[in-house]
């Protein structure tokens, strides 16, 4: 079932799922090449796998339709491709926290916008080490955007960056930075969470 894509390839567009602790692959789905990067089934079934893969201790509580208190935490992380309520609402269901990336819609620029100037509004960004960085910043814009069709407790997270040559793809186009969303239902401060959500990088 190999098929064409829209950019230009052709093949297939395998969907995979890796264990942060230790590396492992836990779960893959191999899709033709025209499938949709967030068709939110296949992040469905590609999670419940992985679930599945882990030692009992870890995925209790974790399996779709669960009673029972999980004994660990859990916590997946994905790109845009995993930005889809139907995908946040199955982590809930799950009691499986996430870590998604924000794709840029007008209520992300008119919040961006509304921090502009606001220097107050950041905190420095953390290294992995846990030292602050030198130019990079994040900021919670959860009160300053509609959030009521996401899973209850979700926050957006911002962080922003110095522009340079080059630079990637921009939830808000402007000269002087940068920026990159996520959303997460985990509790901690912004600096942590972002530190927490782009270890994976």
């Amino acid at each position: 079932h190999s098929a064409p894509n829209y950019k230009g390839g052709f093949g297939f567009h395998p969907m995979l799922c890796f264990a942060d602790a230790t590396g492992e692959a836990l779960s893959s789905v191999l899709r033709p090449g025209n499938a949709g990067s967030n068709t939110f089934l296949d992040h469905v079934s590609v999670l419940d796998e992985a679930i599945a893969q882990l030692p009992e201790r870890v995925a209790q509580g974790h399996h779709s339709g669960d009673e029972i208190e999980p004994a660990r935490e859990l916590i997946v992380r994905t790109d845009g491709a995993g930005c889809t309520h139907g995908f946040l609402f199955a982590c809930r269901e799950r009691r499986v926290g996430f870590f998604t990336s924000a794709i840029s819609n007008s209520q992300i620029e008119g919040a961006i916008y509304e921090t502009r100037g606001l220097e107050g509004f950041w905190e420095p960004a953390l290294r992995q080490s846990g030292e602050h960085r030198e130019g990079p910043a994040v900021a919670e814009l959860s009160e300053l955007v509609n959030l009521t069709s996401f899973p209850e407790g979700t926050r957006l997270i911002v962080r922003r960056e110095p522009r340079h040559p080059r630079p990637p793809r921009t939830l808000v186009f402007e000269l002087t930075y940068r920026y990159a969303g996520f959303y997460n239902d985990p509790n901690g401060e912004p600096p942590e969470l972002d530190q927490l959500t782009r270890a994976h990088a």
